[in-house]
């Protein structure tokens, strides 16, 4: 993979790790930062070395700040209707692979929205998260009102968005927004940790298990208990259930081929 201007792509023992990486402007995303990522997730989709990726920020200040403020005054009616950086964290929430967001300092609007489109999310104990784009005279349009609200629930999305509030680490973690926090040094070993205890589980388990739970969020129990069943049946066809009994019965690691 070659170089590029706004990010670093960089893959070690199948895990991919993206850096937002302009940190002197707070790591914010452009349009260039946008169109890199997007490059390097098609890239990453169907390579099967890349098995996971860790998103996180350049530095220990910000994770990612926002948009480029200095692009928003160029922002338009067809902009808007182009939803380049909704449509892009559509991709991360749909990516097949799993996905972590390491927030290693402020996660401000587009970085709070980047961090949900996730799978899972950690943070440094100097984190700051929060979608303040109403100051702007603007809403959080990248899918901000909508899965911070299924995140940590209606009433809680209703209040932050509309008085900007910031969280501190430990209360984006008391809200379920986060599910670890550490101290700054040990941020991206705990990513690792988390992403490695992903890799050694049933990797057409964990692909299955993250399109039902995605997908069933989004419509009614009755349907989302069918998905799970449709999916299990499936799972029940594989090698790797197989490999995966024989091992618990013969008390060995499971040997999952993805098969």
């Amino acid at each position: 993979m070659g170089t590029f201007e706004t990010i670093t792509a960089d893959v070690d023992s199948h895990v991919g790790t993206i850096t937002i990486n302009r940190p002197d402007k707070r790591n914010a995303l452009s349009t260039t930062v946008l169109a890199e990522v997007r490059q390097v997730l098609e890239e990453w989709r169907d390579d099967a070395d890349v098995q996971a990726v860790i998103f996180t920020g350049a530095g220990e200040k910000a994770f990612v700040a926002g948009a480029d403020i200095s692009q928003l005054e160029h922002y338009d009616l067809a902009y808007g209707l182009a939803g380049t950086m909704q449509r892009l964290f559509n991709l991360i929430e749909e990516f097949p692979k799993p996905t972590l967001a390491a927030i290693n300092g402020v996660a401000m609007g587009g970085g709070l929205e980047l961090a949900m489109s996730c799978d899972i999310r950690i943070a440094a104990e100097n984190a700051k998260v929060g979608l303040p784009e109403t100051t702007l005279g603007v809403l959080p349009g990248a899918g901000g009102t909508q899965r911070l609200s299924r995140l940590v629930g209606k009433g809680r999305a209703v209040e932050m968005i509309l008085t900007s509030r910031v969280l501190s680490a430990t209360e984006a973690l008391d809200y379920g927004l986060v599910t670890e926090v550490h101290p700054q040094d040990g941020l991206l070993a705990g990513a690792q940790a988390t992403v490695k205890k992903i890799l050694g589980k049933g990797p057409l388990a964990t692909q299955l298990a993250k399109l039902v739970i995605t997908n069933g969020a989004e419509t009614d129990q009755r349907t989302g208990l069918l998905l799970e069943r449709l999916a299990q049946t499936l799972l029940y066809t594989t090698d790797d259930k197989a490999e995966g009994a024989a091992a618990f019965l013969a008390k060995r690691p499971p040997n999952f081929q993805g098969k």
